[in-house]
């Protein structure tokens, strides 16, 4: 039986948007001899092994480290502003944001805004957020829950006593404000002697973040929990969790429209100090295959009668065996076929 030269050009997809792996494999079995026939001679000069893995594709975009996005704090009560943090300050629960009228307005942990006086008889989740937040700080001799109790009520007295207020018994909206942890104080909008009732500062979280702007064509990469890998300046690899997904719009040039981005927020630990608004990359993974057999893509060939296949080696004997194929990633691809095991070793072009 007379064998033809052929050529064919093996094309991999990796995922949308993704560049594409090709090689060109001469000298292939053509559609008589391709899945099933063997052939004895020469040994192969160069093999690879079919190896069981875990195969990750993985997408870098370039990213920034700071402190993450700003909210707005805007006081709520009247009277003149007579005190305002630094720039940079770190503010822990129980602690004043700002001063009006010589009076904190303290700060407390929780997710809940502070939405209506709290006082004696009132119910709600937001009674026992600020029962916990009361416990945190020593006060006690209530018990923790939805309740607003008279035992609650002598505690708030207390803790407005050390506080230098009027021991009313009763939390106004204007004397506190719930943030999820400590803050970190962004920029300052207000100044002494400014009179209360507008935006006083704004404030991030104080643990070190990577924000990455992602466009709508990534859109796919921006999965609130998924981990990655970000890539700091001295070239150090720390895995890092996707911690809020958002948008954010960038203004376009001249003629061209503003441009909607999606916005990634990514926790992590391990970073050095001193390197806020540094360049970092963010290794995000886009496809993962777990347990597949692998080969590299240049052991792909392209079969006279259509799809792929691999010369399977042992010993001096060879055998074309066709496979349908999978993820490609970091030069791999994954490949499955009849009785293609891990450990087999397959030809690799010269």
């Amino acid at each position: 039986m007379n064998k033809r030269r052929t050529a064919g050009v093996v094309a991999g997809v990796v995922t949308v948007g993704a560049v594409a792996a090709a090689v060109t494999i001469f000298n292939l079995p053509d559609a008589e001899s391709s899945s099933s026939g063997s052939s004895s001679g020469s040994t192969v000069a160069n093999t690879a092994d079919i190896v069981k893995e875990t195969l990750i594709d993985r997408e870098s975009h370039d990213g920034t480290l700071g402190h993450g996005s700003t909210t707005t704090l805007s006081s709520r009560g009247s009277g003149t502003v007579t005190w305002l943090p630094a720039t940079g300050a770190t503010i822990g629960r129980g602690k004043a944001l700002y001063k009006i009228d010589n009076k904190p307005i303290v700060l407390l942990y929780g997710t809940l805004p502070a939405y209506r006086t709290l006082r004696t008889g009132v119910k709600g989740d937001d009674v026992r957020q600020l029962e916990k937040n009361l416990w945190a700080l020593g006060y006690r001799g209530f018990t923790v829950d939805n309740k607003y109790t008279s035992a609650t009520a002598d505690a708030v007295k207390d803790w407005q006593d050390d506080l230098g207020l009027t021991e009313t018994g009763a939390v106004e909206t204007s004397q506190i404000w719930y943030a999820p942890t400590s803050i970190r104080v962004d920029s300052i909008s207000s100044e002494n002697g400014a009179s209360a009732g507008g935006e006083i500062l704004k404030y991030t979280g104080t643990a070190l973040v990577a924000t990455v702007d992602l466009t709508m064509d990534s859109q796919r990469l921006a999965k609130q929990g998924a981990t990655v890998q970000v890539g700091m300046p001295d070239g150090k690899q720390v895995p890092g969790r996707i911690v809020k997904v958002g948008t954010t719009v960038q203004e376009g040039q001249g003629d061209q429209e503003d441009t909607t981005l999606i916005e990634v927020t990514i926790a992590f630990s391990g970073a050095p100090k001193g390197l806020d608004d540094a360049a970092v990359s963010v290794g995000f993974t886009a496809s993962e295959r777990k347990d597949v057999l692998t080969v590299p893509v240049s052991a792909l060939l392209a079969l006279a009668e259509g799809g792929y296949g691999v010369q399977v080696v042992d010993g001096s004997t060879t055998k074309i065996v066709a496979v349908e194929t999978g993820l490609f990633a970091d030069g791999k691809v994954e490949i499955s076929g009849d009785g293609l095991t891990a450990g087999m070793k397959v030809g690799m072009p010269v």
